[in-house]
């Protein structure tokens, strides 16, 4: 199987190559406009010269079965269109586009050409994340937060916030028929900004702030007179009484404690056994987002 990866910034050195470089039966091929990254990330992947592109056109001239795209988002629209008109299965880096149009015209683009579209959701794939769907969740409250870094809000939403957006979708346990926003924004920066779902017995709560002291990630689910917590995505405690403690094995990978591992392997499986893999519940995720990022505005305005 010969696959692409676009882009070999640090999502894509840190999280994807060491799964992907990893698996059998995988031809890949890097591409990068930048010839100094690529030398220096191929040879420390022993990646041979014939794998190594600096031109798109050069990687597609390839014959692709699948790409991964950790390019910068702003290109997104642009490269993940080449891709699907190529017929190439394609996992892109959350969000699909900056722009919720994008978004739609190259979902619809997949279903029309028949091709794969995955967004990387890599949460519903971590571990600690995955169980909680097991668990009671009358009431879910997710907080991902950061030190020092107030942000133009649809970069904020679309690049960091979507995380929790889209885990929160994936946890509710029911249909959503209610959905509030509130923000603080100062100067044009978006602070922190809160978006609460609920429906028939259940409320989900997702914060985020930029300015909290400490960078963090808590998820917490609760019903039933118990909860479960996952501090960034490694510990996850059980309360029900007395807490118990699961920690992260000491060799324990992080992209799998992340999911990574799992949602490539999950990707890679669809793409070998030819099951065309739909972005519809992704662009679920990008629409709520919008609802995000137009709320906020309007409370700014």
């Amino acid at each position: 199987m010969k696959v692409g990866c676009i882009g070999l910034g640090d999502i894509a050195q840190k999280a994807y190559l060491p799964v992907l470089t990893t698996q059998a039966g995988v031809e890949l091929h890097l591409q990068t406009r930048t010839p100094a990254t690529l030398a220096r990330v191929a040879d420390e992947h022993h990646i041979p010269a014939a794998q190594r592109h600096t031109e798109l056109d050069a990687l597609l001239a390839q014959g692709l079965d699948a790409a991964f795209v950790h390019a910068p988002t702003a290109v997104h629209p642009e490269i993940v269109t080449r891709l699907l008109e190529a017929g190439v299965a394609t996992y892109v880096d959350k969000p699909l586009a900056y722009e919720l149009a994008d978004a739609e015209r190259l979902v619809a683009l997949a279903e029309e050409r028949g091709v794969s579209l995955t967004v990387g959701f890599n949460r519903r794939y971590a571990p600690g994340y995955a169980q909680c769907v097991e668990h009671p969740r009358e009431l879910i409250l997710m907080q991902k937060n950061r030190v020092g870094l107030p942000e133009e809000p649809r970069s904020m939403v679309l690049d960091d916030f979507i995380h929790v957006v889209d885990t929160l979708r994936f946890l509710v346990p029911g249909e959503v028929d209610d959905v509030t926003v509130r923000a603080r924004v100062e100067d044009g920066l978006l602070h922190h900004v809160v978006l609460q779902l609920a429906g028939d017995g259940f409320t989900a709560l997702g914060v985020m702030n930029r300015l909290s002291g400490s960078t963090e990630e808590i998820l917490e689910v609760s019903g039933q007179d118990t909860k479960r917590q996952v501090i960034n995505l490694a510990d996850v405690v059980d309360h029900k009484g007395q807490p118990t403690v699961r920690r992260r094995g000491d060799w324990v990978p992080v992209a799998r404690q992340r999911g990574i591992e799992q949602v490539v392997l999950a990707f890679l499986d669809a793409v070998r056994a030819g099951r065309v893999l739909s972005a519809r519940d992704a662009l679920a995720t990008h629409e709520l987002c919008e609802r995000v990022v137009r709320e906020v505005q309007r409370l700014a305005a």
